[in-house]
């Protein structure tokens, strides 16, 4: 589409029918109204770390009123290219190096934003501004460079020492439950130990008291029958067989309680 200003006049030729006054009116200014692209060219400018850039870019517009862009400036290309270079410079000096390649969408966002407010008198708008290339100066290119590489460095340094420590800690640690489970084990094997040498001296002195009940009921026994061989009634005859007769007794009770007691000691 395009727009077009009588000179005489000062009409704004729109598409379509327009009348035209012979020598009074002429076609003085024709306006695109499509989005324009202008390349920016390359310039200097310092950083806020005293860092001196080249740097261009691509400024993309369009003109909004074609009676004001006609008008209100001279060559309005020419005004906002101007504007673009001056503005670049401004925001560049408001930056660090660092910050300029870190924040290169919000630094073309500025530039958009300070472009709209001093063209909106042109009757043009930018719709938005990218920057091409930065090129830095030699040695400050090799510092950079120098800079990622010692980064580089750093970082691997820093994760072989992460890689040491990280072996250290699993070879204690290794360390640590091998002792923690010989230290169980040992304690397990103590309590198993003890509890043998409890079971077996239960067992022994079980033992013990089963031969003492034995002797206790073999004692009790024999010394019933003793008693009972004592107390029987005297045989009709003779002191002397009596006697011989109670003897024999008493040698036969003896020497049966010297058999119990015997076999008690070798159960």
């Amino acid at each position: 589409m395009l727009a077009r200003a009588a000179r005489g006049t000062g009409a704004l030729l729109l598409r379509g029918l327009n009348i035209l006054i012979p020598v009074l009116d002429r076609i003085r200014y024709v306006q695109s109204l499509k989005e324009i692209v202008i390349n920016v060219p390359e310039q200097s400018a310092v950083t806020l770390d005293n860092v001196t850039l080249q740097i261009d870019g691509v400024l993309y517009l369009r003109i909004m009123d074609p009676y004001k862009a006609s008008y209100g400036v001279e060559d309005p290309e020419y005004a906002v290219t101007q504007l673009a270079q001056t503005t670049m410079r401004s925001e560049l000096g408001k930056l660090s190096l660092d910050k300029v390649f870190r924040e290169r969408e919000s630094l073309n966002a500025s530039i958009v934003d300070a472009i709209n407010q001093a063209a909106d008198c042109w009757g043009i708008r930018c719709l938005r501004y990218e920057i091409k290339d930065i090129h830095v100066p030699p040695r400050v290119k090799e510092s950079m460079q120098m800079q990622v590489e010692a980064e580089r460095r750093k970082r691997a340094t820093v994760l072989e020492s992460e890689g040491t420590r990280e072996s250290a800690i699993n070879v204690a640690e290794g360390k640590k439950q091998a002792q923690i489970l010989a230290s169980e084990a040992e304690k397990a094997e103590q309590i198993n130990q003890a509890a043998g040498e409890a079971s077996a001296v239960l067992a022994k002195a079980k033992a013990k008291a089963e031969a003492i009940r034995i002797l206790a009921a073999a004692l009790t026994q024999h010394a019933m029958g003793v008693y009972g061989a004592l107390t029987k009634a005297p045989v009709p005859g003779t002191p002397d067989s009596l006697s011989s007769g109670s003897s024999r007794d008493v040698q036969g009770t003896d020497a049966s309680l010297d058999e119990e007691l015997d076999r008690v000691k070798m159960s």
